[in-house]
């Protein structure tokens, strides 16, 4: 599994000048410092299931926090434009009429009928029209 990291550097000497009471004081080898010899097919031994799981719970707890953050920013979004609406005409109007915006997103494509950021996949149209692939 190779080197694990915690807040993304090697695992750094703790208590008393070591990560684990099952290595030397200043020990600086590879194993001391949380490499991974094992695989998971072969196995871990029980001191790289420890180092494997401080990295991975670094892993889980910045995924959390991520998580929260952008639901928090996504909330704030959807409440400030949940009055807007497009029009008929693809302009995009407040609830008095203001138009903010002349063509919807700016270029009038919608996200739904588009192909990875493209107006239209031609491939996937012809496809669609002919009924085999180009």
């Amino acid at each position: 599994l190779g080197q694990q990291s915690v807040r993304g550097e090697r695992i750094h000497r703790g208590y008393r000048g070591r990560f684990l009471p099952h290595f030397r004081p200043g020990d600086l080898g590879a194993a001391a410092r949380g490499f991974i010899y094992s695989s998971f097919y072969d196995g871990l031994t029980p001191l790289e299931v420890f180092f494997h799981a401080a990295g991975g719970r670094e892993g889980l707890v910045d995924t959390a926090v991520r998580t929260s953050q952008s639901g928090y920013m996504q909330r704030r979004l959807i409440n400030a434009l949940q009055d807007l609406r497009v029009e008929y005409d693809g302009t995009v109007r407040t609830p008095q009429g203001e138009i903010l915006q002349f063509v919807y997103g700016e270029d009038g494509v919608d996200p739904m009928k588009s192909a990875h950021g493209k107006a239209v996949d031609i491939d996937r149209e012809i496809e669609r029209v002919i009924g085999w692939r180009v």
